[in-house]
């Protein structure tokens, strides 16, 4: 690969990645006069830095940006989902880092996704306001924050429990955050729709 040739062509093709008309508004992205892009274009010489930082901020494939072979995209960062990664704490909820995983392995109808980690398991939990059902949700009590499953009885009444308590309470006496929606443990992955 010869990177001394072929700033024309990579100049064109950072154009588009920005989904820009003018080799001016290029300009105007990077940060560079209207001169000096100019002579890269005219002397057909690479502008490696340049391919760089339009590839980290528009996610467009480094191999297409240089030669124009390949996909245009990132193959794999599209298939990439990065899941936010809480804890809790003494009962409250902490941000913490991020997971990835493939799509694939994610149900797509769930919009607002983040991460629990509890002892050996990591639950993706789901925030977007879904009806309030049988199973394991991240709840507010007081003030503070629980992992606990959640069953509905008559009487718009829910049974909370746990390893540690079960009770009984209206509804209304709990706010519900979240749903747990994947459980993944050491040696399994459940999904649960």
């Amino acid at each position: 690969m010869d990177l001394e040739k072929g700033g024309r062509g990579a100049i064109e093709r950072m154009v588009e990645a920005y989904g820009f008309t003018t080799r001016q508004a290029l300009c105007d992205q990077l940060g560079v006069s209207k001169g000096t892009l100019a002579n890269r274009y005219m002397r057909d010489s690479f502008p490696a830095e340049w391919v760089i930082q339009c590839a980290l901020e528009t996610g467009f494939s480094l191999q297409w940006l240089v030669t124009g072979t390949g996909t245009n995209r990132n193959d794999i960062e599209s298939d990439i989902i990065d899941v936010p990664r809480k804890k809790i704490i003494a009962g409250k909820l902490f941000e913490s880092n991020k997971y990835f995983f493939d799509k694939a392995i994610l149900p797509n109808k769930y919009k607002k996704l983040f991460c629990l980690d509890e002892e050996n398991t990591s639950y993706i939990l789901d925030e977007a306001g879904e009806s309030i059902t049988d199973g394991k949700w991240i709840i507010n009590i007081d003030g503070s924050f629980y992992l606990k499953d959640i069953t509905r009885i008559p009487g718009n009444r829910i049974l909370v429990s746990s390893k540690e308590s079960n009770f009984e309470c209206l509804l209304e006496e709990i706010k519900f955050l979240a749903k747990v929606v994947v459980v993944i443990t050491k040696n399994k992955m459940e999904i649960t729709c």
